[in-house]
């Protein structure tokens, strides 16, 4: 849906942060320096973009919380779910991917 009222717009933003940890920033500038300008300074983030003025723009928060990633955000959730899968993170070296 699209929400032209913005009022209503940043209620219903604001009613879906709470209790959130990290957010994921992907690839969507508007909506994530709406949600951005709307999390608690302890909020970790991610930027992911291809262009680097726009994760410069939302990792510069002035927190140490906040990482920029400037990339593919497609390559980015293949390498994300081949983490999450395997349990890699940590390990220091990266696993096969598994063949279909």
């Amino acid at each position: 849906d699209v929400i032209t009222d913005m009022v209503e717009a940043q209620k219903r933003m604001r009613a879906n942060l709470g209790g959130v940890r990290m957010a994921l920033m992907l690839s969507t500038m508007l909506h994530s320096i709406a949600t951005g300008n709307m999390l608690p300074a302890g909020v970790r983030t991610v930027c992911v973009d291809i262009n680097p003025a726009v994760v410069t723009k939302l990792a510069d928060r002035g927190t140490w919380q906040s990482i920029g990633l400037v990339t593919d955000v497609e390559s980015f959730l293949r390498e994300l779910a081949l983490v999450i899968e395997t349990g890699a993170h940590g390990k220091g070296q990266k696993q096969a991917r598994p063949r279909s």
